[in-house]
């Protein structure tokens, strides 16, 4: 039995038209975007136009539904998810940004019903199968979590394509990352922390981006000597991104550095996403180590290829919207990521993607 039916997805781009298509398979599904959807494909569900950043339109739209999903750009979910809170609707989104999570945890100490940020690829699904990997563990000791969402056949010395939001991409560079590190929560710069990866002889670098563990650091504090996410990329993209944010300073007009970076790397068909967890610990006094590694590639849903990171960020989201809709998870409070069951996860009917 369903304990929704009717949901508002907000933002009709790349990630949102697929919500709403994987969505309107199983609930009464309503688009809502500022423009016409610009895909070449007619959608299964109606799709009204209006301002997001209109306070009053918002809330008298938003109130008429069991649920709200933002696909919006990370900057425009905090009025959002307050009119969620104060209408009593459930509110998922796939924000990657510190800021906007902490004030959802605010709002979710009196929420009627379930806050649900960071539902997307990272934060979201890494933090669920690392989550998983602890748990045959009886102490632990490093959680390492890496993702990397990358042209499939790369060229030029940046090596790199906006498959989706460039100012999310800018964010994640500059923002501080959080970790544990000796065993203690702190801030470490984004663009540090470089190592090498090697993928079934594909050569990596991997280096730290703010927002990918989501709330993995409060969750474990105290329990391990290290924690840290970093971004997988193509040797030699992240001292490129440097020299252009902090050499040339265009990281003090980001709106310049998306024009130029989106101009110069435009999105690709053929991308890959690279999902890879490690976690070392100790079972019955024995120290060991457990590893979870996946690659995913663009595939064809309800007639039109998607990407593989638009595919992977929508069906992480929908997965979750699936089981709070079935009463698999709770329904109010704030949901951390990584008290989602990795197996419940995957027997949803958009989670079962990932087994493919």
């Amino acid at each position: 039995m369903l304990h929704m039916e009717n949901i508002l997805v907000l933002g009709m781009g790349k990630v949102g038209t697929l919500v709403g298509l994987l969505l309107n398979r199983t609930f009464k599904v309503t688009g809502m975007d500022n423009q016409e959807p610009h895909y070449n494909i007619k959608l299964p569900f109606e799709v009204i136009l209006g301002e997001v950043r209109d306070p009053h339109l918002m809330k008298s739209e938003i109130a008429k539904y069991d649920a709200v999903v933002s696909a919006l750009p990370y900057f425009l979910n905090q009025p959002i998810a307050q009119l969620a809170h104060d209408l009593g609707v459930h509110y998922f989104d796939l924000t990657e940004d510190v800021q906007t999570t902490q004030f959802i945890q605010g709002l979710s100490k009196t929420s009627k019903k379930i806050l649900a940020p960071q539902c997307g690829l990272a934060p979201g699904l890494i933090g669920i199968i690392g989550k998983d990997l602890t748990l045959s563990f009886d102490k632990l000791r490093d959680i390492e979590l890496r993702v990397g969402a990358l042209p499939r056949y790369p060229n030029g010395l940046l090596a790199y394509s906006f498959t989706w939001s460039p100012h999310g991409v800018i964010n994640e560079y500059l923002n501080d990352a959080e970790a544990i590190h000796n065993g203690k929560k702190k801030w470490v710069p984004s663009l540090e922390g470089f190592e090498y990866i090697n993928i079934e002889g594909q050569e990596f670098e991997a280096f730290t981006t703010s927002g990918g563990l989501g709330t993995l650091c409060d969750t474990f504090e105290g329990k391990v000597d290290t924690l840290n996410y970093k971004t997988i990329r193509y040797p030699g993209h992240g001292k490129l991104m440097r020299f252009l944010m902090y050499e040339l300073i265009l990281k003090e007009d980001k709106e310049a550095l998306v024009r130029m970076l989106s101009t110069a790397k435009p999105p690709v068909e053929e991308d890959v996403v690279y999902v890879y967890a490690v976690v070392e610990g100790w079972k019955r006094n024995t120290l060991s180590r457990k590893e979870y590694f996946n690659t995913f590639y663009p595939i064809e849903i309800e007639g039109k290829k998607w990407r593989a990171i638009s595919w992977t960020t929508a069906a992480s989201l929908v997965a979750v919207v699936e089981m709070v809709a079935t009463q698999k998870l709770p329904q109010k409070g704030f949901l951390k990521q990584e008290e989602i069951p990795f197996d419940k996860f995957l027997e949803t009917p958009t989670g079962s993607l990932f087994l493919s």
